[in-house]
């Protein structure tokens, strides 16, 4: 016996923040940033077995400033991370961030110096896709938890407070350089 029952059919009752995340969540522009083999997987996302655009991403942006998601598709070495760091930093806000195979996410196999052992070191990550490399598949799976965690993230003051938080969390969980137990 809600408000729901006693309106007449044709009215739809939301909140701001839901239409702002139905709307953000249906308009997705990914910057693309393929380094290795799961660049491939990546690409075959947007062929028409798989279709991007079903949820809103057939126009893929050459321009972070126009992204608001970026895949980073594949190992990333030392020298490439800058760049990484610098298209991150020209995307606006609000951006989320998919690191789609082991080697984004990880390192994977390789474990050496020229390697980042892990994306989540030079950018936040929201979502990590295993595999190697993940078929399209996962990546559309993955897109549609991505769906979900923008459909609620909240708005304002309260996206500040949500974000500091998750910031603190994360930073928690790395094992950074300085910190005790951590070897020079």
């Amino acid at each position: 016996m809600g408000l729901e029952e006693k309106l007449p059919s044709g009215f739809l009752l939301t909140t701001v923040e839901q239409v702002a995340g139905w709307a953000r969540k249906s308009s997705l522009w990914p910057a693309t940033f393929g380094l290795a083999c799961c660049a491939i997987e990546m690409m075959a996302a947007g062929d028409p077995r798989h279709d991007f655009s079903r949820w809103g991403m057939e126009r893929a942006s050459g321009s972070p400033r126009q992204a608001d998601l970026m895949i980073v598709a594949g190992r990333v070495s030392q020298k490439m991370a800058p760049v990484l760091r610098q298209v991150y930093d020209q995307m606006s806000e609000p951006k989320w961030v998919i690191a789609m195979g082991v080697c984004a996410s990880s390192g994977g196999m390789f474990n050496n110096y020229a390697i980042v052992q892990g994306v989540d070191h030079i950018v936040p990550v929201d979502i990590y896709l295993p595999g190697c490399p993940p078929r399209p598949e996962m990546l559309l799976d993955a897109i549609l938890k991505l769906h979900d965690k923008i459909q609620n993230t909240k708005l304002g003051a309260q996206r500040e407070k949500q974000v500091q938080e998750l910031e603190r969390a994360k930073l928690r969980q790395l094992p950074l350089l300085g910190q005790s137990g951590a070897r020079s």
